[in-house]
């Protein structure tokens, strides 16, 4: 069977009653239910938080998932009928990349091409490349998932440089300190 209705314009029960029953649904999205609790403009937060709730009953691993898979919609929906200072959002960020990290150690992933991170998103709505999947560091990359344990490369590269000139002017050095 098909819902064949777009999650952002059901009501409570409908969510509830599709909830439910996700199995029997070919086109039931966990992802595209949990974007839409925030988008419902039918539902008031207090529903919003109760749809939430219930969800997570059925889908909480799937939802803490979404901390690798779409950040954005994981801090909406966890943020519901919050309201938050600067301080409180940069923390919980800070939590979802801790979070993502060890997720990815966890799960032994090595690649970090997931959801909104494989696919291009300049912000230009006309953009032909929009929702086109990229590989790591392309031209077309426009989200990257870094964290602080991460290796600077260029760095690195900058450091090899130097030091490969340095040894090879070794000898001139030396030979100025005798010279003189």
């Amino acid at each position: 069977m098909k819902i064949g209705k777009k999650f952002n314009q059901l009501m409570k029960s409908e969510y509830i009653h599709y909830i439910d029953n996700h199995k029997k649904y070919t086109d039931f999205n966990t992802l595209g239910l949990y974007r839409s609790i925030c988008e419902n403009e039918k539902l008031d937060v207090n529903d919003r938080i109760e749809i939430r709730d219930y969800a997570h009953t059925v889908f909480e691993k799937t939802f803490n998932f979404y901390q690798l898979k779409d950040p954005r919609t994981y801090f909406n929906v966890s943020t519901l009928g919050m309201e938050l200072t600067v301080a409180d959002e940069q923390q919980l960020w800070k939590n979802i990349i801790t979070n993502q990290q060890k997720i990815l150690s966890e799960k032994k992933i090595k690649h970090r091409s997931f959801g909104v991170y494989s696919k291009h998103d300049c912000g230009y709505e006309h953009c032909p490349y929009n929702g086109l999947m990229v590989k790591k560091d392309s031209y077309f990359a426009e989200n990257q998932m870094c964290f602080t344990s991460d290796k600077n490369e260029y760095a690195a590269k900058e450091k090899s440089l130097k030091i490969k000139k340095q040894r090879k002017t070794k000898h001139k050095i030396i030979r100025d300190d005798l010279d003189l």
